[in-house]
């Protein structure tokens, strides 16, 4: 089990999703645990290590938790993603191992790692992703 922990950014109908360096799909900005980390802790860190901007952690609100196939792992290697809105300070840019970051609509769904694509259903039934 992989255990990661991710931010959903929707604006104007569509959700901030980042690419990594050498990958071929898009995932949700965000990361795994390191020891003793509470879930906002993981998700301050990991977004101002790959987005530069500083999560509010106050405004974090638990959206759900979602689990599927990891990505580009054996068969049988699950994920699991813990998922949370927050508000933020500073200006959006890749860093550290993300290479790309851009904003998608349920159309690009198919562009997403399995776990994402769940998310994205999620959040298009709920009427937030367009």
């Amino acid at each position: 089990m992989i255990d990661k922990i991710a931010w959903i950014r929707l604006e104007n109908g569509k959700v901030l999703s980042t690419r990594s360096r050498g990958k071929d799909v898009y995932y949700l900005p965000g990361g795994k645990r390191e020891p003793g980390e509470t879930d906002v802790q993981t998700l301050v860190r990991e977004i101002d290590e790959e987005l530069t901007v500083a999560i509010s952690p106050a405004s974090a609100v638990y959206v759900g938790t979602f689990q599927s196939q990891a990505h580009g792992h054996a068969t049988g290697t699950t994920v699991r993603m813990t998922c949370y809105t927050a508000d933020y300070r500073g200006s959006l840019a890749p860093s550290s191992e993300i290479e790309e970051l851009t904003w998608l609509t349920y159309a690009d769904r198919e562009r997403v790692s399995p776990v994402d694509q769940i998310i994205f259903d999620h959040l298009h039934r709920a009427g937030r992703l367009t």
